[in-house]
């Protein structure tokens, strides 16, 4: 990469909401270019998601920008417009159910559900019972750790008197492969695409964007750079020099998630389905293998461990987190064993500081930010994608987004989404989870 090369759009980040605005933007017509300091597209944190497709969010914005994203998934193969060598995601519509905190589901979750359209049903303790083989339908909250509460142990004393189920919720089989559907999708629209490179430094020139320089010397001109860096976005924000001027901030967040077989008996993966335990802080659904994959929810019991450097953090399996999580699940299906070999994986959450993401402009003009999107937006890639192009487009021509929030029509659904949500500059969302759930 001797001579200087010119972009319409610089995307940093080629995780699956990089990939996608990507794509998005090359179908804009826009000449791009994705830049990743890993050797492929997905190969980060996105490799690591539970690719969970989901519509259970505590604002309007998150179910409807999620049920957008489920009609998306559900027409993927046409959505990406090629094939890609290596084959297509695939869509699990396993169904969810999700548990506990009867407060927050009946009094923020559903009444969106009803306004929105999604298509739900309340399941009692016998509909539970006969849908989940296996399953404890014990009340346990609030969530608590094994090792710290003694009353993590005692027999619960009432039932589980509610649960929500969703038919359209479900999982993504391969997350990385999803990345290359999309790497394919955008390279067939003109968009290109380089690995091992590390932004190293954010060109501007009288007063905007201009470029980035990598880590090997070249320097490429672009007067839209993108920031989709995912737990690195701090890190880009800082370099660009946006950072001090944003309200809300992102931080890397170290996260585990962990792989047990089914019970014995039980085809989970055949059989199962998504299960978000709000009584016990923790979520599970079926895994390749005939396995169970189990994440945390983040409850307050639960500590948090924030990475003040993306590139350098433990990614062994601790102990005492492994212990927990799947004890919780064993207390929802007691026939599950505790396996001696522990599995599962350890990456980094971009988390901003009320769990929903950042989809803006910012101070620096040309500069864009989607960012604090881990654990919860992998299912809005698409989307939010289009939202970003949406934005980029309107920002460009001059539009005051700041003063004029920018109003996006979504394609499947219909719905209108005001972008200021999103905003930088918000203040915090107290309607938010403060967690994975968004």
């Amino acid at each position: 990469m001797s001579e200087k090369r010119s972009f319409d759009a610089i995307v940093i980040g080629a995780g699956i909401i990089g990939a996608n605005i990507g794509f998005e933007l090359s179908k804009a017509g826009y000449r791009t270019l994705n830049i990743d300091k890993l050797p492929a597209a997905g190969y980060g944190s996105t490799a690591n998601s539970c690719a969970i497709v989901r519509t259970h969010y505590s604002t309007w914005a998150g179910v409807a920008m999620a049920y957008e994203g489920f009609h998306y998934w559900k027409d993927w193969a046409n959505y990406l417009e090629v094939d890609d060598e290596r084959g297509t995601a695939g869509f699990i519509q396993c169904g969810g159910v999700f548990v506990g905190d009867d407060e927050r589901y009946s009094e923020k979750v559903l009444p969106l559900f009803d306004e929105i359209g999604i298509p739900y049903e309340l399941w009692d303790v016998a509909a539970l019972t006969e849908n989940i083989p296996g399953i404890d339908t014990g009340e346990h909250a609030p969530p608590k750790r094994p090792d710290d509460d003694d009353a993590f142990w005692d027999e619960p004393d009432s039932q589980i008197t509610s649960a929500v189920h969703t038919p359209i919720a479900g999982y993504i089989s391969d997350p990385q492969l999803a990345t290359h559907n999309l790497q394919r999708a955008a390279e067939a629209k003109g968009g290109e695409f380089i690995f091992n490179a590390e932004v190293t430094d954010i060109r501007v020139e009288d007063g905007r964007v201009a470029g980035v320089d990598l880590g090997d010397g070249a320097s490429i001109d672009a007067p839209i750079v993108i920031n989709v860096a995912g737990p690195h976005s701090f890190v880009i924000n800082e370099m660009a020099g946006v950072a001090d001027s944003m309200r809300i901030k992102t931080r890397a967040l170290r996260h585990e998630v962990h792989h047990v077989p089914s019970p014995e008996g039980l085809d989970f993966e055949k059989d199962g389905m998504l299960v978000g335990d709000d009584d016990l802080g923790t979520y599970f659904r079926p895994e390749v293998g005939n396995n169970i994959l189990i994440g945390s929810q983040d409850p307050d019991c639960d500590p948090q461990v924030w990475v003040q450097d993306p590139d350098v953090f433990d990614r062994a399996i601790s102990d005492e987190q492994w212990r927990t999580q799947v004890l919780r699940v064993a207390r929802r299906l007691p026939s599950l064993g505790i396996p001696s070999e522990k599995k599962g994986v350890v990456d980094l959450y971009d988390v901003s500081d009320d769990w929903i993401p950042i989809y803006d402009k910012t101070d620096l003009p040309g500069f864009y930010v989607a960012i604090g999107t881990s654990g919860n937006q992998f299912k809005n890639c698409h989307i939010a994608a289009h939202c970003m192009v949406q934005l980029v487009d309107a920002v460009e021509g001059g539009h005051d987004h700041d003063a004029d929030p920018v109003k996006v029509r979504m394609p499947y659904t219909g719905l209108e989404m005001d972008m200021s949500v999103f905003s930088r500059n918000r203040e915090i969302n107290e309607a938010s989870s403060f967690s994975v759930l968004g």
